[in-house]
């Protein structure tokens, strides 16, 4: 067998025995056999000694641990990765087309609902003011703008009036003008809130949400009522507050109630306007757990603690004395007072500690009157007797 033979049949033994990681028998008949076999002149040595050198590498890098490469693995590596990029391109642009279809088709959906015109009871469209061409029920298009701009100019106006009942209250009035005369009208209003002022709102797992009553809201409503005018004006919506109101106020001494559509929202809060409740505002309290609810009028307000459901608290009671003490003084205005108490972190508290300090004053004043007048009827008997002993030495 010619050189030409062995050599290309040495490298192809030498290629399909060298896949194998483990091979060390085979590694040493093939370096056996390049170490025996003579070079062949011409081309077939320049064969031999490149397939020579190629088969000592291979073992170099099996005899260092390292798996020789795999024909062709590149290729197919760089192929895979490629076609997987490609793949997700082609998700991420069909993703992007579905979401833009389906938003396409809400927004038409939302200009065809809140933009078309009202009808009445026999399913005839009913004019507005961006039918400008609408006469004897017949449209005129030459002088309107066309259905999809006025479509268009609906949907805006529909919720620019949404936005605008969320963040203004209701009504510029929200309560009905005073009563007259043969009829009572309270000469003060008291404004109060619901949660954690009234009620505390508690949940279990066996119960859910339930709301807990607080000690003294009985005492409160019988020895306000004859004074002022109650009302509870609460950030929470009608359909929760309402069954809590009729929970805790049997008797009906709640005149009126306002819910969150009656606040004015404003920084993330629901403020309650007391220039939109139709009563003077000299004489309107507004009792609440938080400052904001009432910082469009700072002074007619008191931030009470909010209540955590503890069953010994005394709050309303005192509450109670305090507002009664300001409407048996005849107060002209309330905010003179409640602006006293204004940076006060707990207000009845410290009305507690001005009315005990207050009684301790009269205490003393009344003890030095006493001494005072003691002394002078002291001073009245000595003088008596003693114009009695000159007139007997007269005599």
């Amino acid at each position: 067998m010619s050189a030409s033979c062995v050599f290309p049949m040495c490298a192809r033994a030498s290629r399909g025995l060298l896949r194998l990681r483990n091979g060390t028998p085979v590694a040493v008949d093939v370096a056996r056999l390049l170490s025996t076999d003579k070079p062949a002149a011409g081309d077939d040595s320049a064969t031999g000694g490149l397939a020579r050198a190629i088969l000592q590498q291979r073992l170099q890098q099996q005899s260092q641990g390292q798996p020789p490469p795999a024909e062709g693995a590149e290729g197919a590596g760089g192929g895979g990765d490629k076609k997987q990029k490609e793949n997700t391109a082609y998700a991420k642009k069909m993703v992007l087309r579905l979401a833009g279809l389906m938003g396409l088709g809400g927004a038409v959906s939302v200009v065809y609902i809140f933009g078309t015109n009202s009808v009445d009871e026999e399913g005839n469209q009913i004019p507005d003011e961006f039918d400008k061409g609408r006469a004897s029920g017949r449209l005129e298009y030459d002088c309107q703008e066309p259905p999809v701009v006025q479509q268009l100019k609906r949907t805006v106006k529909y919720f620019q009036d949404y936005r605008q009942m969320i963040i203004e209250p209701t009504s510029p009035k929200l309560l009905p003008d005073p009563v007259k005369e043969p009829y009572y009208q309270p000469p003060y209003t008291l404004v109060l809130e619901l949660t954690d002022v009234l009620l505390h709102p508690e949940w279990s797992l066996a119960t859910g949400w339930r709301f807990k009553k607080r000690p003294g809201i009985d005492y409160l409503f019988q020895q306000l009522a004859p004074l002022y005018e109650i009302i509870i004006f609460t950030a929470e919506t009608g359909m929760t507050a309402y069954p809590l109101i009729d929970g805790i106020d049997p008797q009906g001494f709640v005149l009126y109630r306002l819910f969150r559509d009656a606040t004015r929202y404003m920084d993330g809060h629901h403020v309650k306007d007391v220039s939109c409740l139709n009563r003077d505002s000299s004489k309107v309290i507004v009792v609440d757990c938080k400052r904001e609810a009432f910082s469009l009028q700072p002074f007619n307000g008191m931030a009470l603690k909010k209540w955590d459901g503890n069953s010994d608290d005394r709050t309303l009671y005192d509450l109670a004395n305090f507002l009664k003490t300001i409407a048996l003084s005849g107060v002209d205005d309330v905010r003179s007072v409640l602006e006293n108490y204004a940076t006060e972190d707990d207000p009845v508290d410290a009305f507690k500690r001005r009315q005990a300090q207050l009684a301790q004053e009269e205490q003393q004043q009344q003890q030095r009157v006493g001494e005072w007048s003691q002394q002078k009827k002291s001073g009245l008997s000595l003088g008596s007797i003693a114009s009695r002993f000159w007139r007997s030495k007269q005599q």
